[in-house]
């Protein structure tokens, strides 16, 4: 077994660290929007969907500018690049007086989390030893989801105003740690090279590349449809399942990413003992089908059984470290930065997509203008077509576990 260096140690270290403080702040919005809009007066009508939108708008952007910068100045310019981005933006974010400057702040601050996850994971898949590498990025993906049990804390006991100021101040002391991470070798050997670096539009180049890039976005859509659609708009659902209560979405993301985390962990530890990423993707997916038929049939249930649901849910969500992983392994160290990035910003992104379509769909099987009964028959077909999309994408994927990473494409 190979030994793992103390550059590797370093790296997960502090990218498990700054995803905690990524998936704090990405999350937080979520937690503390009727808040902070009722504290600027702002009636919450629409405005908290148009100021997530904004955000994953920003993510998307930010996913191509710090996957392509990463394979063209370096894996640590992303890391430590999209803290300082995100955690100004946060702090800033704690003073806006109106909308606009609400929306610009969520826009920066998504361009912001876009670059940490990404990075983070190609520089510890670079460094760990290929037959350990599943552990390192379970560490950092699983370590790093606690981050929106403390955003759910956090902004549920104290003012919207220092949440934001924590995640920030939290992303600015966590550069203090940046000393003893080092680059990765393979990105070093690549500099020296005639080789093109971070091309966006190469991945597009040829059918097999961008098939292959199409499929590694695919496999993680589900996860979005959970949280985006099932988890987000928990309340919603309670109405439209005649609960016995009114779920807090709060709570909801603060629990269901608790049992995610611990997923996480589980999916990467499993991944690693039988040899296989894509066998674990797909327990998982089979299980979540399960889960959220079960969950929508439901009806008349009360806080207990609501809220085991999102635990049930998280774990079973668990599968996005390993998800991250299968990006970073599928492709060449030229444009492993750029792949690994844009990826999971882009399954963030599928949220622009499926959420639409869902908000269509309930309206078409609405009974009325406020009947929120059409949100199951919508949540069934939008998460039918992105369960069969993922499925599918994960059979033309390729087994990656143990793959030698020092090539270039």
């Amino acid at each position: 077994m190979s030994q793992i260096s103390r550059a590797a140690k370093a790296a997960i270290l502090v990218s498990a660290l700054g995803y905690f403080v990524d998936i704090y702040d990405l999350l937080l919005f979520l937690i503390v929007r009727k808040p902070s809009l009722a504290a600027l007066g702002i009636p919450d009508s629409g405005l908290a969907e148009y100021l997530f939108s904004i955000q994953m708008a920003g993510m998307l952007v930010g996913g191509i500018f710090w996957g392509v910068l990463g394979d063209k100045k370096g894996r640590l310019s992303v890391l430590f690049g999209s803290i300082t981005m995100y955690s100004l933006a946060n702090i800033a974010n704690a003073f806006v007086v109106n909308i606009e400057q609400y929306a610009i702040l969520r826009f920066i601050a998504g361009i912001g989390l876009a670059g940490e996850l990404g990075a983070g994971i190609t520089l510890v898949s670079e460094l760990m030893p290929k037959d350990k590498r599943g552990y390192g990025t379970m560490i950092v993906a699983g370590f790093g989801i606690f981050g929106a049990v403390a955003a759910s804390l956090i902004g549920k006991f104290l003012s919207w105003k220092t949440a934001y100021i924590i995640g920030g101040i939290g992303g600015i002391a966590l550069l203090l740690l940046r000393i003893g991470v080092t680059e990765s070798g393979m990105f070093e050997k690549v500099l020296k090279h005639d080789v093109v670096r971070g091309s966006f539009l190469s991945l597009f180049a040829n059918r097999q590349r961008m098939l292959k890039y199409l499929y590694c976005i695919l496999i993680g859509v589900p996860l979005w449809f959970v949280i985006g659609i099932l988890i987000g708009r928990a309340d919603k659902f309670g109405i439209a399942q005649q609960a016995l209560f009114s779920p807090d979405p709060g709570i909801a993301i603060g629990i269901t990413y608790f049992t995610l985390a611990l997923g996480d962990f589980a999916a990467g530890a499993l991944s690693q003992y039988i040899g296989s990423r894509r066998k674990v993707v797909l327990y998982w997916q089979l299980m979540n089908l399960a889960v959220i038929s079960v969950f929508l049939l439901s009806k008349g249930y009360g806080e207990t059984y609501f809220y085991v649901f999102c635990a049930v849910l998280g774990f079973i969500n668990g599968y996005w470290a390993v998800f991250v992983t299968i990006a970073a392994e599928q492709f060449g160290t030229n444009i492993r930065s750029t792949v690994t990035t844009t990826v999971p910003n882009f399954v963030r992104g599928s949220v622009s997509i499926m959420t639409p379509l869902f908000l269509f769909l309930t309206g078409k099987f609405a009974k009325g203008e406020k009947d929120l009964s059409g949100m199951i028959p919508a949540a069934f077909i939008v998460g039918a077509i992105a369960f069969a999309l993922a499925l599918f994408a994960l059979s033309r994927l390729e087994e990656s576990h143990g793959k030698d990473l020092d090539y270039n494409e």
